[in-house]
């Protein structure tokens, strides 16, 4: 590794540790030169880029920005932190190469993004699914909100029916 500070390509490993839940490996390096710190990432890479197949028929790159973007916009005022949008990208994105070797209809990307919205906070959801489920009236709309309010929450902390 060479050292961001002098250039020398002279260094030694001090820790490793497992970082992004495995995803990841943090290193923390000496330069045996200048005895300065730094901290690298390891990070696996994948040679086949997944390919997603849009309604239309078009063919595009994965790209994680664009399915934070529709997160985000989602989310809106909401009160959801940065960090849960971003574990969801991180969870789909792995998620889907695990599934799929090369391409994925989007239709598929949405419906993983609806599910992991509507587990956080129902306001998002309905707002992510008026644009994945392509709503066209009101009645649409109204009928998507009596499903999720008739509908039970997942319960996230089941310890609390043990207490």
């Amino acid at each position: 590794m060479i050292c961001p500070f002098c250039k020398a390509d002279d260094d030694s490993v001090i820790d490793s540790r497992e970082a992004d839940g495995g995803a990841a490996v943090r290193r923390r390096r000496e330069c045996n030169q200048c005895k300065r710190r730094f901290t690298t990432y390891e990070r696996f890479e994948r040679a086949d880029k997944l390919v997603v197949v849009k309604r239309d028929g078009t063919r595009v790159p994965f790209n994680p920005a664009n399915v934070m973007r529709g997160i985000v916009a989602a989310c809106g005022k909401r009160p959801i932190d940065e960090d849960t949008k971003a574990a969801i990208v991180r969870e789909i994105e792995d998620e889907l190469n695990r599934e799929f070797e090369r391409e994925v209809p989007s239709v598929e990307i949405g419906r993983r993004v609806a599910t992991r919205l509507r587990a956080i906070d129902d306001i998002a959801y309905i707002r992510f699914a008026s644009e994945h489920e392509d709503f066209r009236t009101i009645e649409d709309i109204a009928a998507e909100v009596k499903a999720v309010q008739e509908s039970p929450k997942d319960v996230k902390d089941q310890r609390q029916l043990f207490e």
